[in-house]
Formats: C-alpha cells, sequence, structure tokens
C-alpha cells in the first residue's frame, strides 16, 4: 500500500491518489503517514477531506504529527484542529513541544481553547484527563421523535451517538438510552419511560485504569462521568479505554522485567534513558546476588566432602525461580484483573501449596531416578528430592505472598515479578539444599 501510494505521487497522479485514499481506511492512511518523508506526507495529507484528515491525523503517532504540523500552514493546522475530537486534541496538545502547543492553541477557537486547557488541569491518571464532552444529552419529557430530531442536529461532531444521556435543568444524570431502544420505540413514547435510570458512572478524578477494567466488566461502548455534584460533564469512549489498557499492560511487562517504565516508544527513547531505566534494578538484582555468594562460601567445607553437590546448584535454582515466576505471573494477573482481592490472600496459597506439593513431588522422583542410575548414590538423590518439593513449596508460597503484600502496600504488584522473586528464591534454595545435605549426609 506504501509502494502504491509513493508510486501514484511520484507520477504526479493526484486524481487517482486522491481517489484510492476515499477507498482505504483512517488507520491504513496514517500508519503509511508515519513512515512518509515530511515532503510526500503533506502531498498525501492535503489530498484527503477535512473529516477524514482529522481522523487520520489523530491516529497518527505523536512524532508524525509533530513533524506534519511543521509543515502545515495556521490555517491547515486551524481546519485539521477544528475538526479533531476535543479527547484527540487534549491528546495532541499533551504530547507536543512547548513551541508547538502554542501554534496549536492559537488555531483553535475560542470554545476549544477553553475546554482543552479545562481538560488538561484533571490529573494525568484520572478519567476527567482522558474524557470528551461531545456527547448526546436529552431530556426525560422528550419524545422518541424530538429526542431524533436532536440526534440528527447535534450528532454530527459528536464522538458516539450511540449511546444517549438523560439530564435534568441542571445537568445532573438522571438515565441513559441507547439508539436501538429508541429505534424499537414509538415516536410519541416520552424519553422517562423507556430510559435506564440505574446509570453506571464514574467521577472526574477516578482513577483512569479503573475505568478501564469498568469497561471490560459492563462491555459498555461509552461510560458517563460525572463532577462531585453527580453533573453529567463528558463522556469516555471505548478507544480511550482500550488506549489505557495497551499502557497499563506495557508498563506491567516492563515493571515486570525489571525496568522503569517509559512514557516513549522503543524506538523514540534514547540509549541513555534506556540504560536509566534499566540500570538501577540491575544493581540492585546483582548485589543481591552476591547473598547467595556468601551463602555458597559459608558452605565450603560440604563441597569439599562431597564435590558433586555443586553440580545440581544451578538445577535447584533454576527450578526454584520459575516455579515463583509462575505463580507471581498468575497472581498479578489475578490482581490487575481483579479476579483476585486481597482478602483471597490464603485461599490463593492453600491452592499454590497444593499444587507445589504435586509439582514438587513429579520432579523430586524424575530427579531422583536420574541420580540413582547416573551416580548411583539413593542418599543425594533423597537430598535433591528433598530440597525439590521444599523449594518449590517456598516459591511458590512467595510468588503468591509478595505480590499481594505490593498490592497491601499500595505499590504495584508487578515490581514482585521474575527478576525479584528469582533473585529471593535462589538465596533461599541455596540455605534449604546445603542444610538438607549437612543434615542427611553428614558433612
Amino acid at each position: 500500500m506504501k509502494e502504491k501510494i509513493l508510486e501514484l505521487l511520484n507520477n504526479k497522479r493526484y486524481a487517482e491518489l486522491k481517489m484510492s485514499l476515499e477507498t482505504m481506511n483512517h488507520a491504513d492512511i496514517s500508519d503509511c503517514l508515519d513512515d512518509f518523508p515530511e515532503e510526500e506526507m503533506a502531498l498525501v495529507f492535503r489530498l484527503l477531506d477535512k473529516d477524514d484528515a482529522a481522523e487520520v491525523f489523530s491516529r497518527m503517532e505523536s512524532e508524525a504529527q509533530e513533524k506534519l504540523i511543521q509543515v502545515l500552514s495556521d490555517r491547515e493546522l486551524s481546519e485539521v484542529v477544528q475538526h479533531l475530537f476535543l479527547d484527540d486534541a487534549v491528546d495532541l496538545v499533551s504530547e507536543m513541544p512547548a513551541a508547538l502547543v502554542k501554534r496549536i492553541l492559537k488555531t483553535a477557537k475560542p470554545a476549544q481553547r477553553k475546554w482543552i486547557n479545562e481538560l488538561l488541569k484533571y490529573p494525568e491518571d484520572s478519567a476527567g484527563s482522558i474524557m470528551t464532552i461531545e456527547l448526546i444529552d436529552l431530556k426525560k419529557d422528550m419524545t422518541v421523535a424530538q429526542a431524533f430530531d436532536r440526534i440528527r442536529k447535534t450528532g454530527v461532531d459528536k464522538e458516539t451517538i450511540y449511546t444517549c444521556y438523560v439530564t435534568d435543568e441542571q445537568r445532573h444524570l438522571v438515565g441513559v438510552v441507547t439508539v436501538k431502544t429508541l429505534l424499537l420505540s414509538q415516536m410519541d413514547q416520552k424519553i422517562e419511560s423507556i430510559m435506564e435510570t440505574a446509570v453506571i458512572n464514574v467521577s472526574t478524578h477516578e482513577d483512569k485504569e479503573t475505568v478501564a477494567r469498568m469497561f471490560d466488566k459492563y462491555d459498555f461502548l461509552a461510560m458517563p462521568v460525572v463532577d462531585m455534584e453527580e453533573r453529567l460533564v463528558g463522556i469516555i469512549t471505548i478507544d480511550d479505554a482500550v488506549d489505557v489498557m495497551q499502557e497499563e499492560a506495557a508498563e506491567d511487562f516492563e515493571i515486570m522485567a525489571a525496568m522503569k517504565p517509559s512514557e516513549e516508544s522503543y524506538f523514540k527513547t534514547s540509549v541513555l534513558a534506556h540504560a536509566k531505566n534499566r540500570i538501577v534494578w540491575l544493581l540492585v538484582l546483582m548485589l543481591s546476588a552476591a547473598i547467595t555468594g556468601t551463602i555458597i562460601t559459608h558452605y565450603e567445607e560440604a563441597f569439599a566432602s562431597l564435590p558433586i553437590l555443586v553440580a545440581f546448584i544451578p538445577m535447584l535454582m533454576d527450578t526454584g525461580g520459575n516455579c515463583g515466576s509462575q505463580t507471581s505471573t498468575l497472581i498479578i494477573r489475578g490482581l490487575a484483573t481483579e479476579e483476585i482481592e486481597l482478602h483471597d490472600v490464603m485461599k490463593c496459597w492453600w491452592k499454590e501449596i497444593r499444587v507445589a506439593l504435586v509439582v514438587g513431588v513429579i520432579l523430586a522422583l524424575v530427579n531422583g531416578t536420574r541420580i540413582v542410575i547416573q551416580y548411583q548414590n539413593f542418599m543425594l538423590a533423597v537430598v535433591i528430592g528433598l530440597t525439590l518439593i521444599f523449594t518449590t513449596c517456598l516459591s511458590k508460597s512467595l510468588g503468591c505472598f509478595l505480590p499481594m503484600l505490593a498490592k497491601w502496600a499500595h505499590m504495584d504488584p508487578a515490581i514482585m515479578a521474575s527478576p525479584l522473586i528469582t533473585t529471593i528464591v535462589d538465596c533461599c534454595s541455596i540455605l534449604i539444599y546445603f542444610n538438607v545435605a549437612v543434615q542427611l549426609l553428614k558433612i
């Protein structure tokens, strides 16, 4: 697709290119423009009609948006900004450099500029920061026919018209009605008789991750946002909720990999920034691993008596770390989706300890059989087997309790993921191993 667009551009077949763009999806066009040089990007963008141009612009990467703004005239930029939905305009302003922000706000209409500034005042992680004020509101004493008239008159500039919200004279949210319900009702019926009054809503200062999970729970296409006095001030649409879910997932992946979360994409983050985001945890984990070395040094006499003990250290440490990582991943995921709550801690531990016993016994039997066949040493097989069972039980218990502890302390449970769990379990598995070996082998 990119090659086709570039070919038409190079051959100056603009009319054919314009017709081709009209048949393409907005997301596909934005993907193409993200990779184009500035001149080609501007040429293609100018061939789009105003509404399509605004939709394509809102889907472009912020870096590409910045390049395009620099080549657009003030008149062209004004047309784009005025056709953007308000939440997209707020996102644009929040991501652009200060010099471009001034130019963007200068080209916006006074009313639009006022609302952009108002929405920018909400905390970054709040529902208010991702909501839009472009919604359909109705009155309960309207008829269905009057509701359709209002939708036709005002719906062109709204982000969604499927879900309509019913407010009183003071804009208090009193009900909700869908276009499907309106279509299936008589034209003379009152909105009051067909609206749902048990409206689920969120406040402007609700955490946006909580709001995103509510979309998943209730299968909403839009969520009403109210202020402290229960007045309807905006809505959050499903596309914004999906963006929040993606941001949350990316942040959790980075934390679980022992990295400081970055707000920029991989390629836009500099080498120094990447190093800075990773080095702190790497230093902590490296210095923590020194404890394991100290423990091993403490049991030098055991090594001297039975050198073969050293050969099993990597296997025991890896097995313990892997078991802990499995459990912590499941618990962290459960906490994120709210399937698991803090009061479920003992219920989760009881399940995990039973899993650990089953897994530990199987691992012990398999390894014990191998050791007896390979080394003809039954007691060594018993030592390794018991160590595996104890280590598996301990690692799965830590994998269960540590994320719960982080959640209780109002920290992100993701910090208790693989790297940290593995480091802790390594120390514990070595202690268990040599204590079992010393007791059973009398060394």
